[in-house]
């Protein structure tokens, strides 16, 4: 977890996620290659069968696991000799005989991964040498419940049945990880340092070296909490689940909320009106429940008018699906190109955790535009609309092959994973592996700033800036037929002159 493994295991990064599956995983002596089997647990034989300690000396002491007992691991550059030595300890050694890698047989049970990822839930925004009791309130009643759901959309990235699949195999735990999970595991990192160092250690203490009194202990600061307020998306849980993909540095005690449609309004200008002028990374959060097809009411039937003929099927069994996009760049209306670069993400948190990384196949990154121009709305990873119509052009919204589509009224939104495309400005998805679109009915928007006060208050001085510059421009009187005095009054109010042109004068 000190990511100091790279002396020590050959393949690196590699070698240190199976070193994780291996000290989660068990192993299905009855695991058939072709099926799985209801339930993983040792049968009376193998227990029986176990290896018995012969000496008087490993006899004297109290019994520990089998795994841990001695075995031969002369063999050094062999990368499964201690699981070959810990397997022969298990009675297990055969499944070497008929050459297949144990690693292939084994599992995470799915009750301990969800168990596990509760935890690390909870511990995500855990500081070096903070107290675990205060987490403790989240763990009873509701927020119990709510962080068993985060996990269950978790542990849904790894496992997509847990009725049919009873455990996630490496396969699943090596290709999530990387893409969709990478800060999975860092919450130990903090949690270690209770087991490392005393509890008395305050390393924020700094030792007076011209005074013999030892520390000198400051007045304890005001922590703000991890969370300003809470939106109708984001939670302390979310916001957990957020940091095992962005950094929690950027989350933690540094998100504010900028837009929310159930307070402001779900339109356009009121999102223009909070978000744009933020100059910091940004959160764009919306969940909703997915529509019927064919769609019921009228509006749906309208926005299912807008899109070309569904051809995927939906996502998964549940109604409510949640997805956003991080971006790094500001919002702003574009005209003609996209914005976002190669940092944007786009995302979803329920009911299947997933990551979409950007791509260089094209720019087609965000796109923020209004009425008039055709299909107007918010688009990420789809293509530019046109300004206007144009004879011969098709009536749809274009897609893209991953991208998230909400219409110009933030009324409707659709998902669209066209896996057999091979993916366009994002990445497809490289364990859900087939195509799917969720076209689904917006119940809340929101979007969360990355930032403090500075931000803040940058913010506010560039729409007051904005403000002053569109009022001097009401306050012009041209039309007097003198254009040499027109330009004084331009000159005057400072639109013209210098580096600007203030554009035509007709």
């Amino acid at each position: 977890m000190t990511q100091r493994y790279e002396r020590v295991l050959k393949k690196g990064s590699r070698d240190r996620t199976k070193l994780l599956f291996r000290s989660l995983a068990v192993y299905d002596r009855q695991l058939n290659h072709n099926e799985w089997k209801s339930a993983i647990s040792p049968s009376k034989n193998n227990l029986t069968n176990a290896p018995q300690a012969d000496s008087q000396d490993t006899r004297s002491h109290v019994p520990g696991f089998a795994v841990d007992e001695a075995a031969n691991d002369e063999d050094e550059e062999d990368d499964d000799e201690l699981a070959l030595a810990a397997l022969e300890a298990l009675d297990a050694i055969e499944v070497f005989k008929h050459g297949d890698a144990p690693i292939a047989q084994a599992s995470i049970p799915s009750d301990n991964l969800r168990k596990l990822i509760m935890f690390l839930l909870l511990i995500a925004p855990l500081d070096a040498q903070e107290s675990l009791s205060k987490y403790s309130e989240r763990l009873v009643g509701e927020k119990l419940d709510g962080l068993r759901r985060t996990a269950e959309n978790v542990l849904a990235a790894f496992v997509n049945d847990v009725e049919k699949v009873p455990g996630a195999k490496f396969h699943q735990f090596h290709t999530v990880i990387p893409i969709s999970l990478p800060f999975l595991f860092d919450g130990f990192n903090p949690l270690f340092e209770h087991f490392l160092f005393s509890k008395d250690i305050d390393f924020t203490k700094r030792k007076n070296s011209s005074s013999s009194q030892g520390s000198i202990t400051r007045p304890a600061e005001s922590v703000p909490p991890l969370l300003q307020q809470e939106g109708e998306i984001l939670d302390l849980n979310v916001l957990s689940q957020l940091s095992f993909f962005l950094p929690g540095s950027s989350l933690f005690r540094r998100l504010r909320l900028l837009y929310s449609g159930g307070e402001a309004g779900f339109s356009m200008g009121s999102f223009e009106s909070k978000v744009f002028n933020w100059r910091a990374p940004t959160i764009l959060l919306v969940s909703g429940s997915r529509i019927r097809d064919p769609p019921a009411g009228g509006q749906e039937r309208a926005f299912t008018e807008t899109l070309p003929p569904k051809r995927f099927p939906d996502s998964s069994r549940s109604s409510r699906v949640v997805f956003g996009v991080y971006m790094t760049q500001p919002w702003r209306q574009t005209h003609k190109e996209c914005i976002g670069d190669t940092n944007t993400l786009l995302f979803q948190l329920e009911p299947v955790h997933q990551v979409f990384h950007a791509s260089s196949v094209n720019n087609d990154y965000i796109s923020f535009t209004k009425p008039p121009i055709s299909h107007a709305g918010i688009g990420i990873g789809c293509p530019h609309p046109k300004p206007k119509p144009t004879a011969g052009l098709s009536p749809h919204a274009t897609l893209g092959a991953v991208s998230l589509l909400l219409d110009n009224s933030f009324e409707f939104g659709a998902f669209t994973h066209n896996y057999t495309a091979g993916g366009g400005a994002f990445h497809t998805s490289n364990s859900r592996r087939f195509d799917w679109q969720d076209r689904f009915e917006v119940e809340s928007l929101e979007v969360w700033g990355c930032g403090g006060d500075e931000e803040a208050e940058g913010q506010k001085q560039r729409w007051a800036w904005e403000e002053r510059e569109a009022e001097a421009r009401r306050r012009v009187n041209l039309g007097t037929g003198d254009i040499e005095a027109d330009r004084a009054l331009l000159e005057m109010a400072g639109i013209i002159g210098g580096d600007r042109s203030g554009g035509s004068m007709r």
